[in-house]
């Protein structure tokens, strides 16, 4: 199952919920996320990184 887990800063948290045997977890895991990530890039929907604005305001300090 696929459900929405929560909105983050930059994201959309989802959770996938997948089942497979044992010893074909790590590649069933790798394979599902490679999958997720080229049908993203298909549709168009880019994954944000998150950004932060620094202002450097100069002058004198108060005493």
């Amino acid at each position: 199952g696929i459900w929405t887990e929560s909105l983050g800063d930059s994201a959309v948290n989802l959770v996938i919920r997948a089942f497979t045997r044992t010893g074909d977890l790590w590649g069933a895991q790798t394979d599902l996320l490679r999958r997720i990530k080229e049908r993203f890039d298909a549709e168009g929907i880019s994954i944000p990184f998150p950004q932060r604005e620094l202002r450097v305001v100069q002058g004198k300090l108060p005493d």
